[in-house]
């Protein structure tokens, strides 16, 4: 009778061929669920004769992925059987399908048990060989001592997996190492090869699970292992365990990684292994891989124990070979030994300097990045020249992706390294020349401290610049020296000021100076700092030639419309400067004073040294979102629970007010803080406003009196005109003055705008200073057992409506608060806007506070007293903690 084509009674290899016929993924889950539904059907009609085909069908079912699990207790049975070729099945589905993890293994522990005690010595193998791999702590336990007395049976076969099995259990229940030490020093004794690595590799296992034991196998196994590499390295070839001439590598491999554990700190064990390892590492043929992965390892035990001097030099020696090896794979692992042997004995890897130094120029890039970081730890003061000259000589031909890495390293090799501040300019100079644009910005930064702080090297500083600006312009950070350094000594240029004996004098004009600032200015147009940088330059050299003004105030007019607001605005004051105060221009325009280096230098190792995540999302600070530009972004966040403080008032605005005007934050971009657009009483003409600063970079007047600066900076407020309606104002020059007139919306009339302020004249004559801020008393606004909640209060003079807060949150506890978080609701007549905190760790016992600004506008003050809910979420040894209060004892008049 013919079999269906996919019933349980399908043989294995048609299985296998039908899956393998399907065309689509969703014919072949077809084949698969057919198969699995008939495999089912035979297990519930309990098919004796079809069990261990079923079972070798799922085990290929598994290894595509399906679910298998229904056919777990097949395994069981199947382990339980009597014959070896149900056993053989039932073991490898035990294997594959199972794990340590599955409680079901609880079951097979007394069938392994019987196996392991079984007169058939391949029964008994697979039973090994199943607890070696799926073997859990307590099946360890259990079977322990039945793998000990098969570890001394008289089969080789039987020793071996009872070794292998013993590894196993050591791993799983280290305590259970004592009762392998002996056994497995007997065995070091055998003569079968198999034997000996298994005894070896369990020798290996116990001294990494017991310190007991490594000192019984230090004491007792030391000179076996020393016989087994003898024997092995001396005997003759056996086709059995021959590779490529080599007898045996693996064994080899084997016991040298276990002397390398076992000598490790141990002088005596190192001084018993010195003979054996000099023996192999001279004896191994080096021109195969089995060769050269013994004298790897050799190498590897000889750095890792107290070897002798003579002996690390010939692993030194060993590597050498390896750097001249075709093989990458070989210098590769070289390379990285190096890197290691070089803090043990750098005179012996100082010999092959010149071979390192070529690997550096290797065409694999893993291999070049190794060589390098080599080369790097080889520098020192004896050697620092020739090995750096080396490296700024390939510089110029390296390929652009290892460009970066090159110049970091030269960089960095310079700085370190240098004796004589000439030497260090020159190398610095190639570098930027060669691989400007692939400098880091800290580097040249470094650069220009020095120039500033070697008073005899700042003329030929500059003129070595200009020379190699007029080769190299496309290198970016070569120009922003060199224009830096043009900008402060474009005299010495043009003077052959401080000339060097060996340097050879340039002929410049001012005219030449100027041009080589210009072509930075018209080439480098997408880049801001270097544009800016010019910008400084030109302006400086107008004071050193003052015959250029003209023409400098010419190109520095070219940015009057530029759409980059720092280049408009460097270019109208700059011109400002050049035109109209030429009195003091020279005085402002002085030479830089010298940069503290002993400043920067601290400054720029505690930058490095911050550890700053690669990948992580920007983290909610109180008050708001961190924005590139420095602009706090309002987070709106929902706080329905704290808004409750009368039964007229709307929910109100969050920790960051969602409120806030968009001429507000369009202020803080432009720099204008705390400015109102509109004039009290009148509409808003915000939108008129911020056109007017976008185009003029002035600002509109604000009732109380004219806008900060930008940046930021605080000013005495300035008393203004009285107020008719909507004044639109004129464009503001920071460095000038006003139109005497502006135009009134609404009527007939016009009145005098007020003038103002010149930033290098002082305040002009019509302004006056109208008073300081307000400081009321502190209050209390918050205190509990754990957290006190102080408020600093200060008033605007004329704006009674706005008041500013500063509020320090101290921890009255002995544990840091974490993840700090400041919340506030305010009914709906009130705004309030929170700027960001100082920080989110609140130290423990008042060691130290966290502190957070706030401003609230009082829309019907005097008519209702001010009054907030607050939140404040911590965490406390990483379990969340939230507290709430109401404040409502503000001073009267708040």
């Amino acid at each position: 009778m013919a079999l269906n084509p996919f019933s349980s009674g399908t043989r294995l290899r048609d299985m296998i061929r039908a899956i393998r016929a399907c065309k689509t993924a969703a014919e072949e889950r077809a084949v698969v669920r057919r198969e699995c539904a008939a495999i089912r059907a035979a297990i519930s009609g309990d098919g004796q004769d079809l069990r261990h085909r079923n079972m070798a069908k799922l085990m290929f079912i598994h290894m595509l992925g399906y679910p298998t699990h229904f056919g777990q207790m097949e395994c069981l049975k199947l382990i339980a059987a009597a014959g070896y070729p149900e056993k053989r099945i039932g073991y490898l589905g035990l294997m594959l399908l199972l794990d340590e993890r599955q409680e079901v293994l609880m079951l097979v522990t007394n069938s392994l048990k019987q196996d392991l005690n079984h007169s058939n010595q391949f029964i008994v193998g697979l039973a090994l060989c199943a607890l070696g791999n799926i073997c859990s702590a307590e099946m360890a336990r259990d079977l322990a001592p039945e793998v000990e007395r098969l570890m001394r049976s008289r089969d080789a076969n039987t020793k071996k997996k009872a070794a292998l099995c013993s590894v196993r259990i050591v791993r799983k229940v280290p305590d259970l190492a004592e009762n392998f030490m002996g056994l497995a020093v007997s065995l070091l004794k055998e003569k079968h090869h198999g034997v000996l690595i298994s005894a070896v590799q369990l020798c290996t296992e116990l001294c990494k699970a017991s310190k007991d034991a490594l000192g019984y196998l230090r004491k007792n196994c030391i000179e076996g292992l020393v016989r087994i590499l003898r024997d092995v390295s001396n005997s003759s070839y056996a086709p059995e365990y021959d590779v490529a001439g080599i007898s045996d590598p693996f064994l080899h491999i084997r016991v040298l990684k276990l002397m390398r554990m076992l000598g490790q700190g141990d002088a005596d064990c190192s001084d018993y292994m010195n003979d054996i390892l000099a023996q192999v590492a001279t004896k191994t043929e080096s021109n195969k891989n089995a060769g050269n992965a013994i004298l790897y390892e050799c190498v590897e035990t000889i750095m890792g124990i107290e070897a002798t001097s003579g002996l690390r030099v010939l692993a030194i020696n060993i590597l050498g070979r390896f750097l001249s090896n075709r093989d990458n794979n070989i210098r590769y692992v070289a390379l990285n030994i190096l890197m290691r042997a070089i803090t043990v004995d750098a005179q012996a890897v100082q010999r092959h300097r010149v071979t390192i130094l070529e690997c550096v120029k290797d065409a694999d890039a893993s291999i070049r990045k190794r060589a390098l970081e080599l080369v790097y730890l080889l520098v020192n003061d004896t050697n620092v020249k020739p090995l750096t000259k080396e490296l700024v000589d390939y510089l110029q031909v390296a390929d652009p992706d290892f460009k970066e890495d090159l110049t970091a390293k030269i960089c960095s090799i310079a700085e370190k390294f240098s004796q004589e501040k000439l030497w260090y300019l020159d190398q610095m100079f190639k570098v930027l020349s060669l691989a400007g644009n692939h400098v880091k910005d800290d580097v040249w930064h470094a650069l220009i401290v020095v120039i500033s702080n070697a008073s005899e090297l700042q003329g030929y500083s500059v003129r070595s610049l200009y020379t190699a600006l007029q080769a190299y312009s496309e290198q970016g950070s070569l120009l922003r020296v060199a224009v830096w350094c043009i900008g402060e000594y474009g005299e010495m240029l043009v003077n052959n000021v401080g000339m060097l004996e060996a340097e050879a004098p340039i002929t410049v004009t001012e005219s030449d100076a100027v041009d080589a600032v210009e072509l930075g200015l018209n080439r480098y147009s997408p880049d801001v700092t270097t544009r800016s940088m010019c910008l400084v330059a030109l302006l400086k050299l107008s004071s050193r030639f003052p015959s250029m003004s003209e023409r400098i105030k010419q190109i520095v007019a070219q940015n009057k419309e530029n759409m980059v607001l720092e280049l408009q605005q460097r270019s109208i004051e700059f011109g400002s400067i050049i035109q109209r105060h030429q009195s003091i221009r020279s005085s402002l325009l002085e030479r830089m004073p010298v940069l503290d280096e002993a400043t920067y230098l601290v400054k720029r190792a505690s930058a490095t040294q911050a550890t700053i995540p690669a990948y992580k999302p920007a983290a909610v600070t109180p008050g708001g979102l961190k924005l590139p530009n420095g602009v706090a972004k309002p987070a709106v966040a929902p706080l329905v629970d704290l808004l409750d403080l009368s039964s007229d008032d709307a929910p109100a605005t969050s920790a960051a007010s969602a409120t806030t005007a968009p001429s507000d934050f369009l202020q803080d971009l432009l720099g204008i803080g705390g400015t109102n657009l509109s004039t009290a009483g009148a509409p808003s003409s915000a939108s008129t406003d911020i056109l007017m600063d976008l185009l003029s970079m002035g600002s509109s007047l604000s009732q109380n009196g004219l806008p900060s600066p930008a940046q930021g900076k605080k000013k005495k407020p300035v008393s203004a005109a009285p107020q008719v309606g909507s004044l639109v104002p004129e464009p503001m020059d920071l460095l000038g003055s006003l139109s005497s007139s502006a135009s009134i919306s609404g009527t007939k009339s016009t009145i005098a705008a007020p003038q103002a302020v010149d930033l290098l004249d002082g305040l002009s004559p019509s302004t006056s200073v109208s008073g300081l801020e307000d400081t009321r008393p502190s209050i209390t606004a918050f205190q509990s057992a754990t957290l006190k909640i102080t408020f600093d209060i200060r008033k605007q003079p004329g704006k009674p409506q706005e008041t500013i807060i500063h509020a320090t949150f101290t921890n009255l506890t002995s544990s840091n608060y974490t993840d700090f978080v400041f919340q506030a609701a305010v009914p709906k007549f009130i705004q309030l806007r929170l700027d960001p905190a100082s920080g989110n760790i609140v130290p423990a016992n008042g060691k130290g506070s966290v502190t957070q600004g706030f401003s609230v506008t009082n829309n019907q003050h005097g008519q209702k007293p001010l009054a907030m809910r607050i939140r404040m979420s911590y965490k406390v040894n990483g379990e969340d903690r939230l507290e709430q209060g109401q404040v409502s004892n503000f001073p009267p008049g708040v």
